[in-house]
């Protein structure tokens, strides 16, 4: 086994041996390509075709990290790893099995998770529903599978909240979406423990470009946890997935994501949620790989006593490496509340950015907005930016904003090696109690492995 497989598990890479791969580059007939082997209705090809002339015409932003270097002729669009998922793990072709048994995917399925689906390349090779959540009438399908068994639902909320024309990213997922998950609570209906899909990228040169859609029905609770690895390679690949959620009355739903992608990924996701009359939904963000990551998880409180509250951790710890995170909320109605708590760690010349939006409508009376950004400079060779933007169209409004830098004092680091600890564990220490509200957050054993993973950053061994 390599340093870099003993160190960091999910660096490693299998042979290829897919069922289908695409030739490099997008243009129409491979979307219609894509269409067709997924055997879709017309309306959906009719999107998928939107999404790309609204990608081929529309420019690329020039606000935020520079993205001249990712070239989307250089990409393989759709690679088909199998016929059709499982919904037994003995049945997952051997050499996928082997990739997420060295990942702890199966792991996660016995050890009280609700559901299981594990993405890899292009498509969902894993997905299972235990069957007292079926029993109550819960759907938890990979989206492709949604699409073809629950067509009217489907069709009533895809792209009912990102839209194919909504950025220029969205507008790509739309054209060459695969995979992903579509979950419908029924009313009423809490899940005790949580579901959870792991994004496997193996290619090279790959864009991976899952689609998921939530639907929390009235008074439904669910907790959503994705995870997301992908070998080192010297070329660059692509994931830029769309996320879509609907919490309808009194709906709670909460979305977790650890995105670990190795440094030659380009990440650019964007994440968006409707929340109705008293709904609560909750984006736990955590991003510590990838080249470049953009993502601003998002929330449109649309009716009265709705909630929303954003807490994202990022840590930029190699050279040249970008986290441009945040959130976006918009008040559209009256007594609404939202809260953003956003952590950045910069070392080893990374840079980490907040990014973020609050708008208050005319009309969203009584609401109110609280946000907080805290950033760590590890070394004097990296870099913090905030970029707040605030659009307050109420007066009878409560909204606070506020932020700090701070460092690793030698005086901290002094004191924590008097007591017996190295440099190294000293730093590490004091990183895990910057994050301590993120870990917090997670279940126990996503808790653990996120501090497993500021460690190996720490330690420099992540490649």
């Amino acid at each position: 086994m390599s340093t870099i497989e003993k160190n960091y598990p999910e660096g490693f890479s299998v042979a290829e041996n897919y069922l289908y791969k695409s030739e490099k580059g997008l243009n129409e007939q491979r979307v219609r390509d894509i269409s067709k082997l997924k055997n879709e209705p017309d309306w959906m090809l009719e999107r998928r075709l939107e999404g790309l002339k609204n990608f081929e015409e529309r420019p690329m932003q020039k606000w935020g990290p520079d993205l001249s270097h990712l070239n989307h002729n250089d990409i393989y669009y759709y690679i088909k790893p199998i016929e059709k998922f499982r919904t037994s793990w003995d049945d997952v072709p051997p050499e996928i099995k082997k990739t997420f048994d060295r990942l702890g995917v199966p792991e996660s399925e016995q050890n009280q998770l609700a559901g299981l689906g594990a993405q890899y390349e292009s498509e969902v090779v894993y997905h299972n529903l235990k069957q007292e959540w079926k029993d109550k009438g819960v759907i938890f399908l990979d989206t492709d599978t949604g699409l073809k068994e629950h067509p009217e639902l489907f069709k009533k909320y895809f792209g009912s909240v990102v839209p194919f024309n909504d950025n220029k990213f969205a507008a790509l997922n739309t054209a060459v979406w695969s995979g992903g998950s579509f979950i419908y609570i029924p009313k009423g209906v809490h899940l005790t423990a949580p579901l959870q899909t792991y994004f496997r990228i193996n290619a090279e040169q790959f864009g991976q470009f899952e689609r998921t859609l939530i639907i929390a029905d009235e008074g439904s609770f669910v907790n959503y946890v994705e995870g997301c690895t992908a070998p080192t390679y010297g070329t660059s690949s692509l994931h830029s997935a769309v996320v879509e959620i609907v919490a309808l009355k009194g709906a709670r739903v909460r979305y977790s994501t650890i995105q670990n992608w190795s440094q030659s990924v380009y990440n650019l996701v964007t994440k968006r949620a409707h929340a109705y009359q008293d709904s609560f939904v909750e984006w736990i963000d955590g991003n510590l790989g990838s080249l470049v990551t953009m993502k601003y998880p998002a929330v449109v409180l649309k009716e009265s006593g709705a909630r929303a509250e954003v807490l994202s951790i990022a840590m930029a710890n190699r050279p040249n490496q970008i986290q441009d995170s945040g959130a976006k909320i918009e008040h559209c109605a009256p007594n609404t509340t939202s809260r953003i708590v956003s952590k950045s760690i910069s070392g080893s010349g990374g840079r980490a950015s907040y990014r973020g939006v609050i708008k208050i409508n005319p009309g969203a009376t009584n609401s109110k907005s609280f946000v907080a950004c805290d950033a760590l400079l590890l070394d004097a060779n990296s870099r913090s930016d905030t970029y707040p933007y605030m659009d307050i169209k109420e007066s009878q409004v409560d909204v606070g904003h506020e932020a700090t830098v701070s460092n690793i004092s030698d005086e901290r680091l002094f004191y924590l090696m008097s007591r017996g600890l190295k440099e190294l564990d000293a730093q590490t220490l004091i990183v895990n109690g910057f994050i301590e509200p993120f870990v917090k957050s997670l279940p126990l054993e996503y808790a653990v492995e996120m501090n497993r993973l500021i460690e190996m950053e720490m330690e420099g061994s992540i490649g």
